[in-house]
């Protein structure tokens, strides 16, 4: 069995989209992220090295949507993913909610979202 540890409603102002306006107003990104983690070990020990510290996860994702413009969702949803494996070798795999409530759509709608899930073992790091 895996454990998790899950952080959600991180909400970040960045510059994503297909449009030039979004790349140069920005707006508003929220991202919920679930980590797949063996937890046993933080569980003995009652170590912050044996587990995540959520203030540098946090700064990771942040670092990831408040940094370099993409088009896609999707893209900027696997950048944080691979850039949370990168630095986190002890976690296993992670899923990420990236919400963009503020899309351009001509309409009325809550929010327009993307999930990924990866393994680790989907990635050469």
């Amino acid at each position: 069995m895996i454990d998790s540890i899950s952080i959600s409603g991180m909400e970040f102002y960045g510059r994503h989209g297909v449009l030039a306006e979004e790349h140069a107003l920005g707006q508003r990104f929220v991202v919920d992220i679930k980590l797949y983690i063996d937890l046993q070990k933080a569980g003995k020990t009652d170590d912050l090295n044996d587990t995540v510290n959520y203030a540098r996860l946090y700064d990771c994702v942040k670092r990831i949507v408040e940094g370099e413009p993409v088009k896609l969702l999707e893209s900027l949803a696997a950048r944080i993913i691979q850039s949370v494996l990168k630095e986190f070798p002890q976690i296993e795999g992670v899923k990420i909610t990236l919400h963009k409530p503020g899309a351009p759509i001509q309409g009325i709608f809550k929010d327009v979202k993307v999930q990924i899930k990866r393994e680790r073992k989907d990635y050469a790091l």
